[in-house]
Order: C-alpha cells, then structure tokens, then sequence
C-alpha cells in the first residue's frame, strides 16, 4: 500500500459509499453511518473528508438532477474508484493481519 494511508474516519466514510451504491450523498451517507456505528457525524466534517478522499483519487462525484423537494438544489452523489477499491483492499488486509497476530485471548 506504501504512500496510501486512510484514517479511521476516512474509512468508515469510503466504506459507507460502498454501502449505499450509487445513492451515496451526504445525508445518506451520515444518516448511514449514524444507524449503523451509533455515531454522531456533523455535515462539516463529513464534506472536509469527502472533498480529501476526492483530492486523493479515492472517490469521484457527480452532480445528479434537481428535485424541487430541495428547492432545486441538486446532490452531489459519491462512488469510489479503482485506486479507493484497492486501497481500502489493501486496508482491509493490513488490519485482519494484524488480528490474525494476536495470539489466543484466554
């Protein structure tokens, strides 16, 4: 994995794009992570991460169409990319090695 290196919240939030396939945008994706994890997510710090997973090549977005449930405002929808799919393979890997490490609890 080398120079690709994911936070703690960086991956919850990769992960949740995962999750929601294709519907991923930002009050999805807090309210996913919110049932899911019990966890409180403000819309700022959710957007800072987005916007770094983004810069980095791990997610892309597009906009989708208006609603005028949202008064025309459109959603910015989420999906990971090739490089975000290995990162978060290679994530997986480092962590279940280093549970595999640790030797039988008593």
């Amino acid at each position: 994995m080398g120079k690709h290196h994911l936070g703690e919240f960086e991956e919850i939030v990769m992960l949740t794009v995962a999750i929601l396939h294709g519907e991923a945008y930002g009050v999805s994706i807090i309210e996913e992570i919110e049932t899911r994890l019990k966890r409180s997510v403000s819309m700022g710090a959710l957007q800072t991460v987005l916007k770094r997973l983004e810069d980095k090549g791990y997610l892309s977005s597009e906009l989708g169409e208006s609603t005028s449930v949202r008064g025309g405002k459109r959603k910015r929808f989420f999906t990971i990319t090739n490089l975000g799919k290995d990162v978060l393979k290679a994530t997986k890997e480092q962590r279940l090695g280093l549970w595999n490490a640790i030797p039988d609890f008593a």
